[in-house]
């Protein structure tokens, strides 16, 4: 059922052309306009197809690097000069990235292209589109797309331009963070009566009331981050729209760990709003899952064919600050980790053979092309034993066996490129409920009798993980660490919890300047009326 919807998607954007964008103010053109089209129902579901294009593009990749690499959640090492990438992934650990970081660029890139593919999208519906249901509900869609564009754009870059007119390609100063926040609220607001209340495989990829009133709570949560101003019992409410529609349920344990396997999709129940991946299709969640992977992990399926290590091209690793809150062994979440001694599913060790150095670079013995073999053991630490100034691990086994791997987005076996069919969940039933228990520990009023302890442990139970006896704000943030580790919320999370500055791994820097990043300087350059951030 998944990938045949996904399918869908892919085959009536196809008719449309992939616009081109790297700056709100640069103009957004296709061979989609007004004027030739569209006229018809097919034609109307292609001329929206491309913001979903757009909206999968950097997802998995450079976003994900943004909000990971640069909390304690996860490090990117060079291992012998490899991936060091002019210090891309150095910078971002040490928050030292500036206004050219090609991260910082590409991520501000890819939002303005999804709000200038929005834009032209909308223009071309609204001229074309016969008035009805079909029209409000398709324009409602559009514009939450762009309203998720615009929240990772506030919550990354803090002010920017607000632009929603397709061909308005003046200069734009940006908008100071509050009214983008409120331009948001209000727009959402307005989109909510116009969206679907139903969940199933017809609206899945696509935007509901629910992943509407996800984002509001969201915003709302950290609304005192965004404007100075908490709004608790807004959040709570926003969050109760979801919990009391009954169209959603925590996953149980055994099928967790498959909210994340190639395989998910519309029927997860905890999904509010996730965006569709297809191994097939271009850009289609590449290096993600294998990224994450140590490069002796084995997906599921892979023993039984071919008994032989699964090799990705380089693995993210986590730091011991972060898997430290992974300390209940009953806990369902341990197992989307990689760590220890290493065994094929049959239960025989992974063992690899190389030679003395090979497994050492800094072997110093008599014999060092002597054979050397070896159980694979991923080891907690990570130590830049070859540079630290090139931030290198060494080239050498055990430089490839450093830090803990996270693996909820399993690689897929199917799959023979480095696209995977994973879908990428942003927002899940889970969040509501934690966000509503935060919202409640914060300050909020209780609401149909839950209490913040009631909600984290309803996560709990279902995780299998111990039931706690009391919460604090730092007890539900280390579950939201423990719920959504790899998912692209844990900077966010360390900022509203003020944990940003802290140390982690080789980072000392406290600048609380780098709670937002920088206005890239290549989109200065194309808006002179853009003002920079305070402390770039």
């Amino acid at each position: 059922m998944k990938k045949s919807y996904i399918k869908t998607i892919f085959s009536a954007v196809l008719m449309g052309t992939m616009v081109s964008c790297h700056d709100l103010d640069v103009p957004v053109t296709s061979e989609l306009t007004p004027d030739v089209f569209p006229t018809n129902v097919s034609q109307f579901i292609s001329a929206a197809g491309p913001a979903y294009v757009a909206l999968r593009g950097n997802i998995s990749v450079e976003y994900f690097h943004l909000q990971t690499l640069s909390t304690d959640e996860a490090i990117f090492p060079a291992k012998g000069g490899n991936w060091y990438n002019g210090a891309e992934f150095k910078d971002l650990h040490l928050h030292s990235w500036t206004k050219d970081h090609s991260t910082v660029t590409g991520n501000w890139t890819w939002l303005s292209t999804i709000i200038g593919t929005v834009n032209q999208s909308l223009s071309i519906l609204e001229t074309n589109m016969p008035e009805g249901t079909s029209k409000t509900q398709s324009l409602a869609e559009l514009k939450m797309v762009r309203a998720l564009a615009y929240f990772w754009m506030m919550d990354s870059f803090g002010n920017v331009p607000i632009i929603t007119t397709y061909g308005d390609y003046s200069a734009h100063p940006n908008a100071k963070r509050a009214e983008v926040f409120a331009f948001l609220e209000t727009e959402i607001k307005a989109a909510l009566p116009d969206l679907s209340e139903v969940v199933d495989i017809s609206t899945y990829g696509r935007p509901t009331k629910y992943l509407a009133h996800a984002l509001l709570a969201k915003m709302y949560l950290n609304a005192e981050v965004y404007t100075g101003t908490p709004r608790y019992a807004d959040c709570i409410a926003a969050c109760d729209a979801i919990i009391s529609s009954g169209k959603f349920s925590l996953e149980p344990a055994s099928s967790y760990l498959k909210m994340f396997y190639p395989d998910n999709g519309p029927a997860m129940k905890e999904f509010i709003f996730a965006i569709p991946f297809d191994a097939t299709a271009t850009n289609s969640f590449p290096f993600r899952a294998t990224n994450l992977h140590s490069r002796y992990d084995i997906p599921r399926g892979m023993v039984a064919k071919f008994k032989m290590p699964f090799t990705p091209d380089a693995a993210v690793s986590t730091l011991p600050e972060f898997y430290k809150y992974f300390n209940d062994a009953t806990d369902i979440r341990n197992k989307e980790w990689l760590t220890g001694l290493q065994f094929y599913d049959d239960g025989s060790p992974v063992t690899v053979t190389t030679t003395k150095k090979g497994y050492d670079q800094f072997y110093k013995g008599a014999d060092p092309s002597a054979p050397y073999t070896y159980q694979v053991n991923i080891t907690p630490e990570v130590t830049l034993r070859q540079d630290v100034a090139s931030f290198d691990v060494g080239n050498d086994e055990l430089a490839w066996n450093m830090g803990y791997r996270n693996i909820k987005f399993h690689p897929d076996a199917t799959s023979l490129n480095r696209n995977q069919n994973n879908d990428v969940p942003i927002f899940r039933y889970a969040d509501a409920i934690l966000m509503k228990a935060e919202a409640i520990q914060r300050g909020g009023a209780a609401t149909s009798g839950a209490t913040a302890l009631s909600l984290v442990n309803s996560i709990r139970t279902a995780r299998t993980a111990k039931a706690f006896t009391s919460v604090t704000l730092e007890s539900i943030y280390e579950e939201r660490a423990r719920e959504f580790a790899s998912e692209m919320w844990h900077r966010n999370d360390m900022i509203r919890f003020g944990k940003f500055e802290n140390k982690w791994g080789y980072k000392t820097d406290a600048d609380v300047n780098k709670r937002i990043f920088p206005i890239p300087n290549s989109a200065m350059l194309l808006n002179p009326a853009l003002v920079q951030n305070p402390g770039y």
